[in-house]
This record gives C-alpha cells, structure tokens and sequence, in this order.
C-alpha cells in the first residue's frame, strides 16, 4: 500500500510541476521518487526480517528493517542535494510560473494523501515494533511538511510578484530534507548498536518478574536489546540454594510465558543462581533495586 500511495503521490506533484515549471514543486516531486525508492526498500526489508531463525543467523533476521532505514536516510540526503542543484540555477535565472492555482490544488491534495497515509503508517509502526513502516511513516511526516511549506512559499510568491521565493523555498525544502535524513540514520544506527528497550517496557519487564516471580529471592543484571520487532530480555534470577532444579525452572517457566504474553516479540534468557549470588544490600523476596 505504501508502494501504491507513493505513486500516485508522485504522478500528482509532477503533475503540479509540469503545469506550473516551479522548482519548488519539483523539488517536492523529487522527494516522492525517494518515496517511491525507500517504500520498496522497506517492503523487502520487513520480508527479510519475518524469516525465522537460522544456522547463520540463530538470532533471525529482524535488524534487516535498520540496514533499510539506513539505506533510506542515504536516498533521502542525495534528494536534498540534488534538490540544492535545482535551486541554485532557478536563483540564477528565476522562472515565471504557468498555471499556478491548479499545480497549487493538485500539490495540496498530493500532501493530504501522504498526511493520511504517514499517520496510519506511524501508528501500525509503533503497534507492531517495526522500525521499517516507523521510519517510512516520518519520512512521510516529512515529506507532508516540505508539501506546506513549498505552498506557502509559492502562495507569497504569486502574491509579491518576487519569484526568487520559489528556488528559496526548493533550498529550505532541502534543508528539511537533510535534517530528516540525518535523524533517520542516527535512529537507524542506534538500533543496530543494540539499543535497549524503552523504559516503558523495561518497567513492564520488572512489573511481569515481580508478579510471576514467586519463590525467588532476587532479579539482577536485566538487560534487554531491540532488534527490529523482537525484544530480547536476560536477567540472572536468585533462588533459595537447597531449591530443585525442577522448582526454579518452573519459576523461569512461570516467567518467561508472563513476559512472551505482555512484550509482542520477546526472546527471553534467564540465568538461575543460588543465594550465595545476591547482591550486597539486597533485601531478598524479589528485590530488583540492584538492576
């Protein structure tokens, strides 16, 4: 869908560029190839990241969706630097628009189109812990945002007859451009440098080892890293010394199947140890204040 909507994004703002010649609406076309571009990218990705688990790659596959959101960022920085080449010469040589109120209409509905759109895609992101619509989503947020400011420009530029506001907008289009791409990698890069969870699931974690954890004494060393949709979480979890294996795994059982229910795409480790491995200063019955 997002391949399709991207599309017709693009046919209706070289439509409003071919009518009016303005390299302000081109450079908002240009953006939409990137779209276009990116879009495809994601879809592979997200293919790429379902597989399962394998020999090569026991953890599976799920940071495929960062690589193509790095792979984005890329596109979207030669946009904007193709976009600053455009305007440049319309700086040079200012050129007078044709047919601006219908371009103006059909760029306006294009942003509408892609402001729908980035919400749907933003919000089913976060819901299913996918970084690939997630990034698509704001690149599109984006894109929306280039599509405003480039009307406003061109509006003032009809109204005040000065026609170097149109290679001004195209240059701060690409200014927004350039910014976007470099928070995209930065988001990109911080999860393949295995970024932790959000605190907000972090404290899920703690609530879920709390509640599951009857019989234990202490949970220490909890870290967890976001890879794409999965979650993986691993704590080392205390246990009173003359208690079974049977019983403390049953305790890791109890937890594991808490956690995997509450946190979509949890990988769970635990570590069990015997009392002797506390921490100094823990209080016992499950305390957590130790990390």
């Amino acid at each position: 869908m997002s391949i399709i909507v991207a599309l017709i994004v693009l046919g209706l703002k070289f439509a409003a560029y071919w009518l009016t010649g303005s390299v302000a609406l081109y450079s908002d076309a240009l953006e939409s190839i990137v779209n276009v571009l990116t879009a495809v990218v994601a879809l592979v990705a997200i293919k790429i990241g379902e597989r399962p688990a394998d020999r090569s790659h026991p953890f599976g596959h799920h940071k495929a969706e960062y690589v193509s959101s790095v792979f984005e960022s890329v596109l979207v920085i030669l946009a904007a630097f193709m976009i600053f080449r455009e305007a440049y010469h319309a700086f040079l040589a200012p050129r007078s628009l044709s047919e601006p109120a219908l371009g103006l209409v059909i760029n306006a509905g294009a942003a509408v189109l892609n402001g729908a759109w980035s919400w749907l895609l933003i919000r089913e992101g976060k819901r299913k812990s996918s970084p690939a619509l997630v990034a698509e989503g704001w690149h599109l947020a984006t894109d929306v945002a280039t599509s405003i400011g480039v009307l406003v420009g061109l509006i003032l530029a009809l109204m005040t007859g000065w026609l170097l506001l149109d290679p001004i907008m195209a240059a701060l289009v690409a200014v927004n451009i350039l910014w976007a791409g470099y928070k995209l990698a930065t988001m990109s890069v911080d999860g393949l440098m295995d970024r932790s969870a959000d605190p907000e699931i972090q404290a899920r974690i703690r609530d879920v080892i709390r509640t599951a954890g009857g019989g234990a004494l202490e949970a220490h060393d909890i870290r967890t890293r976001q890879a794409g949709r999965a979650t993986f979480i691993e704590f080392h979890l205390v246990v009173p010394g003359t208690m079974t294996v049977d019983e403390s795994h049953e305790i890791c059982d109890r937890i594991e199947t808490a956690i995997e229910a509450g946190i979509d795409g949890a990988d769970v480790s635990i570590h069990v140890e015997p009392d002797r491995k506390m921490k100094p200063g823990s209080k016992g019955a499950l305390d957590l204040s130790s990390g």
